[in-house]
Parts: structure tokens; sequence; C-alpha cells
């Protein structure tokens, strides 16, 4: 069970010092509005201080968005490979929304499905994720419709609410958050009994995802992908934005003597992503690019994970230049016959 605590508000300059003299770094919201990113921070002053949901993820900080496998050196007839040596730095993410921290369980089922990853099960290792809960959301939140919530636990170590008083309730959840507790205890005080939930924001539920993914199989041949379709750039914004999103390319980096492997973010909605070397590209339209992104996230994720690939957090509608709202498209798919 959860242990409650109260953190002060002016108690976190020193605990970011105590997380800091730990070794820690600390991954925080900066930016302005329309442009908020998880970046190093020394101090909660150089934290945004407004904001609904970050402009990216933090889920570069275990699945960077491009990272050396390993390198390489041509001696005569023979290659001579040189691995990586896995070191990762260890991290908090501080501030991360509950749709966001509940991401790395769906990461982490990619990751550990057939082949466990050692790069990422490395990072994410090193990682404690301190959230805090939504007292806001806007049009494109949809957490609570894919079994999330604005003061969800899932994926937090430490999950902050906000109380009026402007302190915070501090759930310690994990091994991992009690660890950084025990940093800096003079820093949390006994929790005044308080129903969280009149603290978190209001999101309706638009859709029960469970009747979705057992619909959409049954509407793979429908022309509702094509006229969903129609408005797609095919420019990857959705992907790049989206927590969840796992697809990459690996490439090569060389000259005649040496060079390194790479593995970087790509997108299924890219047409090049399924071109073969033959010519033959089994996903030449968009529709069919489309429909593969949706069915992933709520169809071939349960099925094959038991994870949904949506965390609701409404990135890719807020980032998307033709105005394609995901939740909108939800919700027509849920009404076709």
């Amino acid at each position: 069970m959860a242990e409650a605590k109260l953190l002060k508000q002016d108690s976190w300059p020193g605990l970011f010092a105590k997380l800091q003299a730990s070794g820690r770094r600390i991954l925080a919201p900066r930016g302005k509005p329309g442009l908020i990113l998880f970046e190093e921070v020394s101090s909660p002053e150089a934290m945004a201080s407004k904001y609904i949901q970050t402009t990216l993820s933090a889920k570069s900080a275990v699945f960077p968005r491009c990272e050396e496998l390993f390198q390489y050196r041509f001696e005569g007839k023979d290659v001579k490979i040189e691995d990586r040596q896995l070191d990762p730095p260890p991290t908090v993410i501080f501030g991360l929304r509950p749709c966001d921290a509940s991401s790395f369980a769906v990461l982490n089922a990619v990751f550990s499905w057939d082949y466990q990853d050692a790069f990422f099960k490395s990072r994410l290792k090193n990682t404690a994720v301190i959230g805090i809960s939504c007292r806001e959301s806007d049009e494109y939140c949809f957490c609570t419709s894919v079994g999330g919530g604005p003061g969800d636990t899932k994926g937090s170590d430490i999950l902050l609410t906000r109380q009026d008083s402007g302190d915070y309730l501090a759930e310690i959840l994990t091994a991992k958050g009690q660890e950084l507790v025990s940093l800096a205890p003079e820093l949390f005080a006994e929790a005044p009994s308080a129903e969280k939930g009149k603290f978190l924001a209001q999101v309706p539920a638009h859709f029960e995802v469970k009747e979705l993914s057992q619909k959409l199989p049954r509407l793979f041949d429908s022309g509702i992908w094509v006229e969903q379709s129609l408005r797609c750039l095919g420019c990857g914004a959705c992907a790049f934005v989206c927590p969840t999103c796992v697809c990459f390319d690996i490439q090569d980096e060389a000259d005649r003597e040496a060079g390194s492997r790479l593995r970087c973010w790509d997108s299924c909605g890219f047409s090049l992503f399924t071109l073969h070397t033959s010519g033959h590209n089994p996903r030449s339209v968009q529709s069919q690019r489309w429909r593969q992104r949706l069915m992933h996230k709520f169809s071939y994720f349960p099925e094959r994970l038991e994870v949904l690939g949506c965390v609701g957090c409404g990135r890719c509608a807020r980032s998307c230049p033709a105005d394609m709202n995901l939740l909108e498209h939800l919700q027509a798919i849920m009404e076709a016959p």
C-alpha cells in the first residue's frame, strides 16, 4: 500500500539539492507555453511553472531519439566489433504527468517481449519517476478512456498532488520512491487526511476501450480508414511526440575503415518504413498506414503484450498540422457499423 506524506512547496529546493548530492541528474519540464521539454535542471526555479502537458514526453530518457549500438572497424578481411559500455547515469524524472508515467510500462512490454533490450533496460533500471497529478486538462486529454486518470499512480515511484494550500500530497509507491525519500526524510511530514480526488482535473471517459479493441479487427477492410486518413500528411509528428511509439530504424554511419551502427526513431506512418528492397510496399497508401497505427495501439498491443499502446495524453492531436484529433476518430470508429 502506498504511504502518504506531505511535501511543502518550499521544500522543493532542498529535495533537489539532496537528489543531486546523491549523484542523480534531474530531468524536469523547461520552456514556455508552446514548447516545454524535459531537460536537465539544477533547481525547481528552472522548471516550467504552468503546463497541462509537455510538448514531448520523457521517452527519450530511456529510449533516445538516436543512439549508438556498437562500433566496428575493418581489419583486412575481418571486422572487429566494439560493444558500447552501458553506464547510464542515475536519473530522476520530475514533473511527469500520470499518463506519461504509465507509458514506461508500455515501452517495457515492447523491449522485454521476445528480447531483453539491454540499452532500454539499463536506463529504466537507473530511472526514478516523481510524477505530478493533473489539476487541469484540455479537450485533447482522454486518459480516463484508456484506463488511466489525472491522479493515476501507475508508473510513478512518487506521485505528488498539489493541494489548495500549495503543498503536495506525496504518495510513496515503490522501493525506488522510498529510497528517494530516505535521502531527505526531514522534508516529508505526516500527511493530513484529505480526499485526493477533489484536487484533480475532471476528464470524462468517451468510449469503452475493451469494446474498441474487439471491434477494430472487424473493421480491417472498412472504408473508414480512407475517410479518416484523407487529411493525413504523413509527417510523423504524432509518432515523434507520442510517449509509447517505439518504431525505429537501424542505420550505419561508416567510411572505408570504420563505422557505427545506430538505432533511431522512425514512424510506421512514413511511406519508406515498409518499403522493401524489391520496390514492393505492403502499405503503399496513407490509409493503410493510418490503419496500422490505430490497430497497433488498440488491437495488436492488447492481444500480444496485454497492454494498450496509448495513454490518452493527447499530444498527437495537439501537434497535428492537419488537426486530426485521435479521440474524434476513435469515437467515429465506435459508432461505425
